[in-house]
């Protein structure tokens, strides 16, 4: 079984930065991809990046790339989602997720952290 628990979402003005983290909680994650999506009011789920834990390979949505940094401390277990220039539409709860590398669906999720940008 997985656990997962974001943390770090908050008020920022646009141009801001923030740093969200996913603690998570496995015997092990080197078999996992994670990753974090987020979801707007009235809007789909929608990928933001992810995260080979083994090797660290990252992708990210291309929308995102260039503003957004996805890591992981492997000896913590967290996941980080460094999040720079702010806008606006990057309001949304921001999600953690895990899922077996073998399989596509993200079957582990965490409760989401608001992040909200104000103009």
């Amino acid at each position: 079984q997985v656990h997962l628990r974001e943390s770090g979402g908050g008020l920022v003005q646009a141009g801001g930065s923030l740093r969200l983290s996913c603690g998570a909680s496995a015997r092990t994650f080197n078999t996992y991809v994670m990753a974090w999506f987020r979801q707007a009011p009235g809007k789909e789920r929608e990928f933001v990046a992810s995260i080979v834990w083994r090797g660290g390979s990252t992708y990210y949505a291309d929308s995102l790339k260039g503003r957004f940094t996805i890591s992981r401390d492997s000896a913590s277990n967290i996941m980080y989602l460094q999040m720079n220039s702010l806008k606006p539409e990057d309001t949304a709860t921001y999600y953690c997720a895990a899922r077996e590398y073998l399989y596509s669906q993200y079957a582990y999720w965490g409760q989401g952290t608001q992040v909200t940008v104000s103009a």
